[in-house]
């Protein structure tokens, strides 16, 4: 675990806790603590895959307006 790592308090639902101590049984996570950090890690990486590329998008959309106006301006309103 990490040294710079803070403590926090969670509730869950009794249905994802068994579900949590099921996966600690049977997969390879020594607690509840590890699969937790293991969840919340692979989330955060998907979200931030997730929103980099939505802000790509975005950036590439003003972009292209950007060009369209250019456009407008030196050839349509000649």
């Amino acid at each position: 675990m990490e040294t710079d790592s803070e403590k926090i308090t969670l509730r869950l639902p009794q249905r994802y806790l068994k579900a949590l101590d099921f996966l600690v049984d049977v997969d390879d996570f020594p607690s509840r603590s590890e699969a937790v950090r293991a969840a919340i890690r692979d989330f955060v990486y998907a979200r931030v895959e997730l929103v980099t590329d939505k802000l790509k998008k975005i950036e590439e959309a003003e972009r292209t307006m950007a060009s369209m106006d250019a456009f407008k301006r030196e050839y349509m309103q000649k």
